[in-house]
């Protein structure tokens, strides 16, 4: 196995109170697999991901990546988050080769820098710096960055959810192309059931207060999936099922809360 998550446990607060955010996730994802992690807001998706990326510690249990335990962060995992968290003084081309000046000579990392500027459709933009790109571009020049430093998983926490609809639409299929070149292995936060079904692989829905898994989807709707509409309706409708209890039982709790305090 590739990517292996073992009995993982994470809970929050103190001895006075505790909230368990992920509860006993068992996952075993293969190299070059795109695989979605799709919840309710509150499931644990993204703490489960930065447990992937060794930015957060498992309360029990553990994660390995080709056999190796997942103590702390690496350049194995290349991560973009929700928003791009670009160095604004630097320009496209320096954001791209920060990290790799620490690893080759300036002229290589520029080079690769262009190399993934290239993939993402941004060769035009090096020497600008990210106040004069849009949203999406800006994502593009995470996408790329990540994508330089040569990971084994790309780490993905909802990298669209901040930008409009046609935007994330022409990233989609940007990101799917990438994927297709690339075969990177992919693991993907995201709360639109649509944007699992048209990207992923495998489809891990989970349920939350504590975050479980409910259902491991695999994904048989041949690509590009825009020309399948009935089979990708029909799977939308099956996990929004899947879903519609644990998003009624959310609503339940805060309403409940809201009502006491």
């Amino acid at each position: 196995m590739f990517l292996h998550i073992d009995r993982v446990n994470k809970e929050f607060g103190n001895q006075n109170a505790t909230n368990t955010v992920l509860s006993n996730i068992n996952l075993e994802i293969q190299e070059g697999e795109f695989v979605s992690i799709l919840g309710p807001s509150g499931c644990g998706k993204s703490t489960l991901l930065s447990i992937v990326a060794g930015l957060t510690k498992p309360s029990s249990g553990e994660v390995f990546l080709n056999g190796e335990k997942i103590t702390k962060p690496g350049r194995d995992r290349g991560m973009v988050f929700q928003q791009a968290a670009l160095f604004p003084w630097m320009t496209v081309e320096e954001n791209v080769m920060f990290a790799l000046r620490k690893e080759m000579k300036k002229k290589e990392a520029r080079e690769v820098a262009h190399q993934y500027l290239k993939m993402v459709q941004l060769s035009n933009y090096t020497k600008h710096s990210p106040h004069e790109l849009s949203g999406g571009m800006q994502q593009r020049v995470s996408i790329a960055r990540a994508l330089s430093m040569n990971p084994k998983v790309l780490l993905m926490d909802e990298p669209f959810g901040a930008l409009d609809e046609q935007t994330r639409s022409r990233l989609h299929l940007e990101l799917e192309k990438i994927w297709i070149e690339t075969r990177k292995t992919i693991l993907f936060v995201t709360h639109s059931i649509r944007e699992s079904i048209k990207l992923s692989d495998r489809i891990i829905v989970m349920g939350t207060r504590p975050g479980v898994v409910l259902e491991d989807i695999q994904v048989k709707i041949p690509r590009p999936r825009e020309n399948h509409t009935q089979m990708v309706a029909k799977l939308e409708e099956k996990i929004m099922s899947l879903l519609q209890s644990e998003i009624d039982k959310v609503v339940k709790e805060e309403l409940a809360y809201a009502a006491n305090n």
